[in-house]
């Protein structure tokens, strides 16, 4: 009987011993976010009208009769500071195309455009220091009528994907 009692003690020990050597499972990955606005700058318009186009290493350019405008007028690509754990897998999806309306009618079209780092990137940073995400972005700009001078505004979405 007491053969029994201790083949028995030795089964459950090995069992103890074997699931306390498992890790335990990874802590939920979260990233947060902080950003500030993308802006192309002052332009002025020929008669067919063209793009605009702000990419994210900060550079501006245009198509068509679209002039680009630099004196006091800024532009840059949109930031996004990105804080998370390091080695999180974080992908961009881009929103659909946004139709932005101008303070004196008319409005713009704007396509989210490439970012850099590329999609998807890899946190390499330790928190509170953030990865800093540069979004570019076009706008399809009409003719003078369809696109009197003023401001046009709007907003954008942007999906963070995290693994």
């Amino acid at each position: 009987m007491n053969d029994r009692i201790i083949v028995l003690f030795l089964i459950l020990f090995c069992i103890v011993v074997n699931s306390a050597a498992q890790e335990p499972p990874p802590r939920p990955i979260s990233i947060n976010v902080t950003a500030q606005g993308l802006s192309f700058g002052a332009f002025t318009l020929g008669a067919t009208g063209g793009t605009v186009t702000v990419n994210p290493d900060g550079t501006r350019s245009s198509t068509g009769d679209v002039i680009l405008l630099s004196l006091g007028y800024s532009y840059s690509p949109a930031l996004i500071e990105v804080t998370g754990n390091p080695g999180t897998l974080v992908s961009i999806l881009a929103g659909p195309d946004v139709s932005l309306p101008g303070s004196n009618g008319g409005s713009l079209l704007l396509h989210i455009g490439g970012t850099d780092p590329p999609s998807p990137f890899v946190i390499n940073t330790v928190p509170p220091v953030s990865t800093p995400l540069y979004i570019g972005g076009t706008l399809t700009v009409g003719n003078p009528v369809s696109n009197p001078p003023g401001n046009y505004s709007g907003t954008f979405s942007i999906t963070f994907v995290q693994e």
